[in-house]
């Protein structure tokens, strides 16, 4: 009896087991079935964001290209302010649909876009310069000039202040800088250096070779250029295009604008405003942190350059020396919260 019951157990035990084994069955089968049916989800969704991109870019690519020949006729074609004007207005759109396409756009094409822009910028203020008046050179304005530059410490032998009208650096043709169209400062150490908005006012500035100079720039120029800097601090209002900063070393800068170019330079703070990306090339320790910089008629400025103050990629930036997505570039990094002290 004993036996009897034992294998009845056995049996009942082994049914049992059965049953259960055949009640996991469907359970894997919808588990996998579930997991299926993610994974299929998935590449859908990722095949027509694609199809998104790859729609966003044809647009871009066809809206850009329309553009930029339109901007090209008004430039070699312009015999009047007004022509110009208006391919000053369409290049400042030119540049917002850049803005408006850094997320989706590959860095090769982001790239060519603003390379195209600052040829474009570039053009423009030749143009300018053919239409100006030769009246821009009177002796009073170089005087104004000179004397909008106050001493601070000077070291003995130091060079008087002066303005860059009044005694501009050599300058590159491909630069795009014409002498008549600039303002800025140059040769200059130890000293603080002010332009006001009047100065200012849509016009390009330059600063080259400074050493230990404050730069305080009130207003709204068109650009703004540093080159060949050391030991210097940069306040600027709101730039309606591009900033450009060439061999700098041990600068902080403030600036504000819709693209920012940095060039073999080191060991440099920026505090920045930008609608596109930031680029950096040939760079070391640069870092960067939000746009601070205050002062009374700033939110008039702003208005007049046409950016958008709500917008600010400060720490979007493309370093064209390092193509790892993966890995953060050693050349550039964020500002601490503690550290972020403009002066």
């Amino acid at each position: 009896m004993e036996n009897a019951s034992g294998s009845a157990t056995a049996v009942a035990s082994r049914d049992l087991g059965s049953q259960r084994g055949r009640s996991l069955v469907p359970e894997r089968l919808q588990s996998r079935e579930h997991e299926r049916q993610l994974e299929v989800e998935r590449r859908k969704q990722k095949r027509q964001n694609q199809e998104v991109e790859e729609e966003k870019s044809d647009f871009f690519a066809a809206a850009f290209s329309r553009e930029r020949l339109a901007v090209e006729e008004l430039l070699e074609g312009g015999e009047s302010v007004e022509q110009l004007e208006e391919a000053a207005a369409r290049l400042q759109g030119l540049q917002k649909l850049v803005n408006d396409s850094v997320l989706f756009l590959a860095a090769y094409d982001l790239r060519q876009g603003q390379e195209v822009l600052a040829r474009l910028q570039e053009a423009l203020a030749k143009r300018r310069q053919e239409l100006q008046p030769k009246k821009r050179f009177a002796f009073k304005t170089r005087r104004k000039d000179a004397a909008s530059a106050t001493k601070v410490d000077s070291a003995p032998g130091a060079p008087a202040a002066e303005g860059i009208l009044a005694s501009p650096p050599p300058l590159k043709e491909e630069e795009g800088f014409d002498s008549s169209w600039i303002c800025g400062f140059s040769n200059l150490q130890s000293q603080v250096l002010e332009k006001r908005a009047e100065e200012l006012h849509q016009r390009d500035v330059l600063l080259t070779q400074l050493i230990n100079c404050t730069i305080k720039l009130y207003g709204n120029p068109n650009t703004l250029r540093l080159t060949k800097a050391r030991g210097c601090t940069l306040l600027c209002g709101p730039v309606s295009t591009s900033v450009f900063l060439e061999n700098c070393s041990d600068c902080v800068l403030a600036v504000a604008c819709q693209q920012l170019r940095v060039h073999t330079t080191k060991d440099t703070r920026i505090f920045l405003q930008v609608t596109s990306r930031a680029i950096v090339e040939d760079c070391t320790g640069i870092q960067f942190a939000p746009y601070t910089w205050s002062y009374p008629g700033i939110d008039k400025d702003f208005e007049g350059s046409g950016l958008d103050r709500s917008k600010n990629n400060w720490s979007d930036v493309d370093d064209f020396n390092w193509l790892a997505r993966d890995v953060a570039s050693p050349n550039w990094s964020i500002l601490p919260e503690e550290e972020r002290r403009i002066q």
